[in-house]
């Protein structure tokens, strides 16, 4: 199976400019429902099985990402999103695990808190690991969420396998692979990177932390495989990157 591990999927964009392509000044274009066959039809056209769906983060919309999961669960599988300081945050990841998200999602640089506050994350990664969810932290270049200070936090947790979005690109992919060396349940996933990036970790670590990642509708989902088919011309790892590190971290080989 081709699983991506990382796409982001929005239904209501608000007035944000960044959301919804408007000019400054220019009223946002009103509200119509997400359609799911947007990005089905892009896996398909790219021969992808299944995809990884979550909020981009301006707006936390759990509760969209449940049901559009729900409605194509042979294909999509969701990531829910909280905010580490919010009060609800430990009971919003127990009803997100309940209702049948695969993961969380954390992004530091948007909701205003550093990866390596203990206080913060350490009781979301033992949530996690009581209901069985890995993590995945946004993470391009930012003073938030480097790689390194992501491994403050996760090199106490290694039962919750935990992802680095974008792999700490551009700057940050040297730790983001030092980071992945000694943390054998750390992964890093290789939306927006270089190919040079994908080849450098791939020598490094091998194929088996390595995660294919498209954070569509960014990119798209043949763009992402043809960089990994460059950067990984052995077909039995390039397999594991291109799902099956996935599949064990999902633990879809025992459903």
């Amino acid at each position: 199976m081709i699983i991506d591990a990382y796409n982001t999927t929005q239904d209501v964009r608000g007035r944000s400019d960044y959301l919804t392509g408007a000019r400054p000044g220019q009223a946002p274009p009103p509200h119509t429902p997400f359609d799911p066959q947007r990005i089905l039809t892009r896996m398909d056209a790219a021969g992808v099985d299944m995809a990884m769906v979550c909020s981009l983060a301006q707006r936390i919309e759990n509760d969209f990402i449940i049901d559009l999961v729900k409605k194509h669960p042979d294909r999509l599988f969701g990531f829910g999103m909280v905010m580490p300081q919010a009060d609800d945050a430990l009971d919003e990841i127990e009803r997100i695990a309940a209702a049948g998200l695969s993961g969380l999602k954390l992004h530091p640089s948007l909701h205003g808190y550093h990866v390596a506050d203990h206080g913060l994350l350490d009781p979301v990664f033992e949530k996690c690991a009581e209901v069985g969810l890995p993590v995945l932290i946004n993470a391009l270049d930012d003073a938030f969420c480097a790689p390194l200070a992501i491994e403050e936090i996760a090199k106490g947790h290694p039962g919750v396998p935990t992802i680095i979005a974008h792999m700490g690109a551009v700057w940050n992919v040297p730790e983001a692979i030092i980071v992945a060396e000694r943390n054998p349940h750390v992964y890093l996933e290789t939306s927006a990177t270089l190919i040079a990036d994908v080849k450098r970790a791939y020598a490094r670590i091998g194929p088996d932390q390595i995660l294919l990642g498209t954070e569509w509708p960014g990119s798209d989902f043949d763009l992402e495989r043809m960089k990994i088919a460059k950067a990984v011309p052995d077909a039995i790892d390039r397999a594991k990157i291109e799902g099956g590190n996935m599949a064990r971290i999902l633990k879809l080989d025992a459903k």
